[in-house]
């Protein structure tokens, strides 16, 4: 693959970071370590349909910017640097694709524009209790009623779906098939009687996890994604497109930034860290895995933008080595912050009295970090990725 920006990229990123510093200031400065409020999401959404970037990683065909992998990179770089609220990832980057993909006319027109005007967030009902990285054998089931499925079972580590409006979920609508085979793809409003969800609060104190469940819940038929039994092939190729975001290239750059800023200031005995050599090969290294990773990226979202076959296990080899920088550079970065890093600050949304070197870098550090001892869990585990790897390159 050519690494090489495309000429006109310089130009494109003034362009965007020209947009960027035209927002109101309430639309800046923001932590992107999750995704944003509601409210922020919404709001955000609505600016970016309203410059035409409403989807920035979609086709034109299919109503997006029809940007190159690298416009993208750099997008979503420029606003991480300046702030902005996250958009929602599970809707642009997995549901998304496959709407545009699997979907019925009637099917877009009902949900894709109410996205793109920001009107509707989605969560992702994958995982259940004993079915997380062997997902083909989830047990939540969906039985024909006449024109509805009723739908019962559990789902947990539903990301946001405390504050979602729908849902797109697996069910298994036939129990008496290979279990790959019996999997079915539904999108589920979230106000549907029936649905209960409950909190789950991470080792970072935040709240964006939870269960869900569902008791006879009745979802029309019409809800249906492609055919009955075409779930699983529909979650691979959603899974395909989740590598390279699972990532999160701008936040591995932020937090190098971040480091280095921190590597500046002085410490006990007017020494800075970057002064002391351990530190400095420590930094050095970290920052040329990072440069890897970023032309990885570059290479497997290209790759699956062309659906070609050495997307998944090349896509597996970068959610180990991206998810794994991730704890290294968030370790890192408390480790930075010397003694001061052994406190767990709180979130980076709550006023504080407390004072520390740099105040708006160093502040929700710790919670961070522990935020990112799941990096390599969420999204297929490493363990998962490795199997892939050894099975698709090695035939082992």
């Amino acid at each position: 693959m050519d690494f090489d920006p495309d000429p006109g990229l310089e130009a494109f990123r003034l362009e965007v970071r020209e947009f960027l510093q035209g927002l109101p200031p309430e639309l800046t400065g923001r932590p992107r370590s999750t995704r944003s409020a509601p409210a922020d999401v919404k709001c955000w959404q609505k600016v970016l349909h309203a410059r035409g970037w409403g989807a920035p990683y979609w086709a034109a065909a299919h109503g997006g910017t029809g940007w190159s992998v690298q416009q993208m990179l750099a997008f979503d770089e420029e606003c991480a640097a300046i702030g902005t609220p996250t958009q929602d990832g599970f809707l642009h980057k997995l549901l998304g694709p496959v709407l545009n993909e699997f979907a019925t006319p009637t099917q877009k027109a009902q949900h894709i524009p109410a996205v793109l005007e920001g009107e509707r967030l989605w969560c992702q009902g994958f995982s259940e209790p004993g079915s997380g990285s062997d997902l083909a054998s989830l047990r939540t089931r969906a039985e024909l009623d006449g024109d509805h499925y009723v739908v019962n079972g559990q789902k947990i580590w539903t990301s946001y779906a405390h504050e979602s409006d729908w849902i797109f979920l697996l069910v298994r609508t036939n129990p008496e098939v290979k279990k790959q085979a019996g999997i079915s793809f539904l999108l589920v409003d979230m106000k549907t009687p029936g649905i209960t969800v409950r909190p789950i609060r991470s080792i970072d104190d935040f709240h964006h996890l939870n269960e869900t469940f569902f008791d006879n819940v009745r979802v029309p038929v019409a809800n249906l994604v492609g055919e009955e039994g075409a779930g699983w092939t529909i979650t691979k190729f959603l899974l395909n497109n989740e590598h390279a975001s699972a990532v999160e290239l701008p936040s591995l750059k932020r937090y190098l930034q971040q480091i280095y800023r921190l590597a500046d200031m002085s410490c006990a005995g007017g020494e800075r860290p970057r002064e002391r050599p351990e530190f400095a090969i420590k930094l050095a290294r970290l920052e040329a895995e990072l440069m890897a990773i970023d032309m990885l990226v570059q290479r497997v979202a290209a790759l699956e933008m062309e659906h070609h076959p050495d997307a998944l296990s090349l896509g597996s080899m970068l959610k180990i080595r991206g998810t794994e920088l991730q704890q290294k550079l968030t370790d890192f970065h408390v480790e930075a912050l010397g003694d001061y890093g052994a406190v767990a600050y709180p979130h980076p949304e709550l006023d504080t009295e407390v004072q520390l070197p740099g105040q708006d870098t160093g502040r929700g550090l710790a919670n961070d970090m522990f935020f990112r001892r799941a990096s390599t869990i969420y999204g297929g585990t490493s363990e998962v990725q490795r199997g892939i790897i050894a099975k698709l390159l090695f035939q082992l």
